[in-house]
């Protein structure tokens, strides 16, 4: 009897033996149309073994590099793509380097900063108004997520004018911000929220 772990190593073990078998098959066909006609078998036969990837953008490009792999490169037939090429297979992908943006605060995020330096140039207003205190009772909650102890106020003021560059400087006894109870949500509070909406409903 033969046993699998005495034949040659899988190149792509997803599609077993019987697949690797036929490309093996399709290598020996002396035809070229014949051997088109059996290629062509195989990677209908390959696509119905993962339907559910059916949609994957390049799924029918895939397939055939798999059979190119799977024949080591050897299977000459008329690939409808341009296929990966071998001594491409194993090389590393571009090295992808890390976002090297300075951020001052981390918990506020590089997003809270941009929304800052973009307040910083609106004009005085209603609109400008609005915006600051959407940002700093963001950066109040943000700050809450690190630290759920305390804040105070004054820090994140403080905070704001420092990130502004000086242009943005609000009184805490003037500008008010939600309390830290309404912006941070706890099990608690959402169980009441939900009987809330149930009674009522």
């Amino acid at each position: 009897m033969k046993y699998n772990t005495n034949a040659k190593r899988l190149a792509l073990p997803e599609y077993g033996r019987n697949i690797q078998n036929m490309v093996d098959y399709c290598l020996t066909i002396e035809n070229r149309n014949e051997r088109n006609r059996c290629a062509n078998t195989i990677i209908s036969i390959m696509g119905n073994m993962f339907p559910h990837l059916r949609d994957v953008n390049d799924f029918k490009h895939i397939l055939w590099d798999h059979l190119a792999i799977m024949s080591d490169f050897k299977l000459d037939v008329d690939y409808p793509y341009e296929i990966l090429k071998k001594e491409n297979l194993y090389n590393r992908p571009p090295h992808v380097s890390y976002n090297d943006n300075e951020i001052i605060y981390r918990h506020y995020g590089e997003t809270l900063e941009r929304l800052i330096n973009k307040a910083t140039e609106l004009e005085e207003g209603d609109e400008k108004e609005a915006l600051v205190h959407l940002i700093a009772n963001q950066m109040k909650k943000s700050f809450l997520i690190w630290n759920k102890d305390s804040v105070d106020d004054r820090k994140i003021l403080k905070d704001l004018t420092e990130l502004s560059e000086g242009k943005i400087i609000r009184n805490e006894e003037t500008f008010k911000l939600a309390e830290a109870a309404d912006l941070i949500e706890t099990p608690q509070r959402n169980n009441k929220k939900n009987k809330k909406n149930h009674s009522r409903k």
